[in-house]
């Protein structure tokens, strides 16, 4: 056991299972965030939930990042994600609150994360190294942001929510920035952490809709019939957002990303096509699950007008952030989902008075069909 190897930094290698763990910390948070919009499902409540949402984003990048330059299973590595997991807790629970008493919790979980990133990140590079000019050009501008964000935590109301936004607007421009920089990028490791968060965002659907049905069941005798029908309509529009990401886009996205030359390119096409595409495919699943959970605890009633909003909303995101990435990677237009967005957006519109159950069973069958004429289309 003393001699396991370690693989060069120069080779691909899987996610390790330390990285797996820290994100079970977003389970929770993500669940936070579902509650969060439903508590509040107005466009005032989604534009929070965005920014809480960016700031969650940011450090687990970090982290992702720094994980693709070195080996996750060297000890050093495991011990400092072992302790941004132990971090990333009290960031979970402090979610939902963040904007109240909870805003000091959930920034200095934030900064501690990013700051084990960056310390990740600095073992990795060699001195006098493109890699290592790029990760010191990363850091600076992430130190401001770091200030803002605590800044923000100072104070309350709109001048927390303008710092933290102030915050999360440094660090996109420091990723534009460090787009010039030659970046050690494993594209195996990136598409499977990313896939790997996919699952987590679509574990969140399922936790959405059961726990709540399954709440409102202690004061009934069984399992109605339509709430059966919920649950199973849910499941399906799960396994559809599945399909629709791992079946085709995710192999090709990563292929595309191996067959690129340079390490400034792969850099560049793995922070468009996976930190960034990537971000509004995971919060779509998100805000799409809390329309799923008003859904599963009132199936015979029309769905609220916020949570039609948010479940087409999400439907935009998902099929568009996945359309974006293709777009990035092939220069090709995903057509099909274009126009399923467009008719499910219809067809949620035009069904206002209609149980939720049956607004979502149509929204399913269009999901089936746009991704059955895109796979018939690309193997002609």
């Amino acid at each position: 056991m003393k001699g396991i190897e370690v693989p060069d930094r120069t080779e691909d290698f899987t996610a390790d299972p330390v990285e797996l763990f820290f994100d079970l910390a977003y389970v929770f948070a993500f669940s936070q965030l579902v509650g969060f919009l439903v508590l509040d499902p107005t466009w005032t409540g989604a534009g929070k939930a965005a920014l809480l949402f960016g700031l969650l984003w940011l450090p687990w990048q970090e982290l992702t990042w720094s994980a693709n330059a070195v080996s996750g299973n060297g000890r050093p590595i495991r011990m400092l994600f072992l302790v941004a997991t132990v971090v990333s807790v009290p960031m979970a629970a402090a979610t939902s609150t963040a904007f109240t008493a909870g805003g000091w919790v959930f920034a200095i979980a934030l900064t501690a994360i990013m700051v084990l990133g960056f310390s990740i990140q600095r073992l990795s590079a060699t001195r006098g190294t493109g890699f290592h000019r790029a990760v010191i050009r990363w850091i600076a501008p992430n130190a401001v942001a770091i200030a803002v964000l605590l800044a923000g935590a100072a104070v309350h109301g709109t001048a927390r929510i303008v710092l933290w936004v102030v915050s999360v607007a440094i660090v996109l421009l420091a990723m534009i920035i460090a787009g010039q920089g030659e970046w050690v990028v494993r594209s195996g490791h990136m598409a499977e952490r990313h896939g790997l968060i996919v699952i987590i965002a679509l574990g969140e659907v399922i936790v959405a809709v059961g726990l709540p049905v399954f709440d409102s069941l202690t004061e009934e005798d069984g399992i109605p019939a339509r709430s059966v029908l919920a649950l199973l309509a849910s499941g399906a529009f799960a396994c559809l957002l599945w399909w629709g990401y791992f079946d085709r886009p995710g192999p090709a996205l990563e292929h595309r990303a191996e067959s690129l030359a340079t390490d400034v390119e792969r850099g560049r096409y793995v922070r468009d096509v996976y930190t960034w595409a990537h971000a509004p495919i995971v919060a779509g699943i998100v805000l799409a699950a809390a329309a799923l959970e008003e859904i599963a605890l009132h199936p015979t009633d029309p769905i609220p007008s916020g949570f039609r909003t948010m479940l087409v909303g999400g439907m935009a995101m998902i099929l568009g952030g996945v359309a974006a990435a293709v777009w990035r990677a092939f220069h090709a237009v995903a057509r099909e989902r274009v126009v399923g967005v467009a008719a499910i957006a219809l067809a949620v519109a035009a069904t206002g008075d209609v149980d939720g159950v049956v607004v979502l069973l149509i929204v399913v069958a269009v999901m089936f069909v746009t991704l059955l004429v895109e796979h018939q289309r690309i193997e002609r």
